[in-house]
């Protein structure tokens, strides 16, 4: 009698089955480790320097990991500034002429040569690197400009608050040139309160400038002067769009991490540009086809001895003066000869006597 084999099957293929099962489920966690910039994230980004000291006119190398992947950075050296307070003033504390521009790897890692310049601020200095474009991320690593001033730290204000204490407004007027595509411009007005007890001192805000959907786009304004404590300023921060830029802004005032104000604002459309691309549309084709009509008329050909009509060296007055007196004789002649009731005996003469009438002898 023949064993069947079949109830025995399916404990072979158990162990077979499972394999495969565990094989797929760790199939995406390999592409995931495996994949590039994976780890760009892990951890905030960092920055090294291969030197900490050096003088003007030398040469450090920036090298940093922990960025996202294919990000454009900006290299800095920037007085008045520590990794703790951050840039105090903005990037005015900084050589902005001698920076440099690099872009993470796609591990989010970059090396890149930095010529060392004096920042328009005392040291305390530092390397500021900063993301360009996308979300914000930066890093600051101490650096000393050999030679350069020194000087402490402005006393942190951390009881200074700014608070806008009137309706925020935009006051300025679009000339001539951004109806034709220029830039508008305005200034921001507002007036802001310190509600703390420590006085701010040049205060550095941040406008940014959106349209529809899109996030704003920051920059820094810098305003100068002093808030005392449980005083209040006036303060005018100039916003400027792009060339020929129209449609529905929005126009935020931000103080550090706060956003202090939003404004709209409507740009109208630059009709000088509409206009200059009518006048083109038709002067343009209208000059062509002038200069194809002339090009045409000078090139075609004439009638057989059309140019004999015409003596070109004799004037018009010169040539009716010729034709009367060339002309004078012969129309007489013609006349005489044509005439039917005149023989030639008795054809008019000047020579011939005239009659005598009745009573003359």
């Amino acid at each position: 009698m023949t064993p069947q084999p079949g109830p025995e099957a399916p404990r072979t293929l158990r162990p077979v089955l499972l394999a495969l099962l565990v094989l797929f489920a760790l199939l995406p966690a390999l592409f995931v480790l495996s994949a590039p910039g994976a780890r760009a994230a892990d951890g905030d980004p960092a920055v090294s320097l291969s030197k900490k000291e050096a003088g003007k006119g030398g040469e450090i190398t920036v090298s940093g990991r922990g960025w996202r992947p294919d990000a454009l950075l900006m290299l800095l050296i920037c007085g008045r500034s520590t990794p703790e307070r951050g840039v105090i003033g903005g990037t005015n504390s900084c050589a902005n002429a001698d920076g440099r521009a690099v872009t993470t790897d796609k591990k989010g890692a970059f090396s890149k040569k930095l010529p060392v310049a004096e920042p328009p601020k005392p040291c305390p200095c530092v390397v500021h690197v900063a993301t360009v474009t996308g979300e914000q991320a930066l890093a600051d690593a101490v650096f000393t400009v050999a030679g350069h001033p020194t000087a402490d730290l402005p006393r942190q204000g951390g009881d200074g608050k700014l608070a806008v204490l009137a309706t925020t407004r935009l006051e300025g007027d679009s000339s001539l040139l951004t109806w034709f595509g220029a830039p508008p411009a305005r200034r921001l007005v507002l007036t802001v309160g310190n509600l703390g007890s420590d006085p701010v001192e040049d205060p550095v805000f941040e406008i940014g400038t959106a349209h529809g959907v899109y996030a704003p786009q920051w920059e820094e304004r810098q305003w100068r002067g002093t808030v005392a404590p449980g005083g209040k300023a006036r303060i005018e921060l100039p916003v400027e769009l792009s060339a020929g830029a129209h449609g529905d802004y929005q126009v935020s005032l931000r103080y550090g991490d706060k956003v202090l104000a939003e404004q709209p604002w409507g740009v109208g459309r630059p009709w000088g540009v509409t206009l200059f691309w009518v006048l083109l549309c038709l002067v343009v084709p209208a000059a062509v086809f002038r200069i194809g009509m002339a090009v045409v008329d000078k090139v075609r050909p004439r009638p057989v001895g059309a140019h004999r009509l015409r003596r070109p060296n004799a004037t018009p007055s010169a040539t009716a003066k010729t034709n009367t007196h060339t002309n004078a004789p012969t129309t007489m002649n013609a006349t005489t000869a044509v005439l039917p009731w005149f023989t030639p005996d008795s054809a008019p003469s000047e020579n011939r006597p005239r009659p005598t009438t009745k009573g003359q002898a």
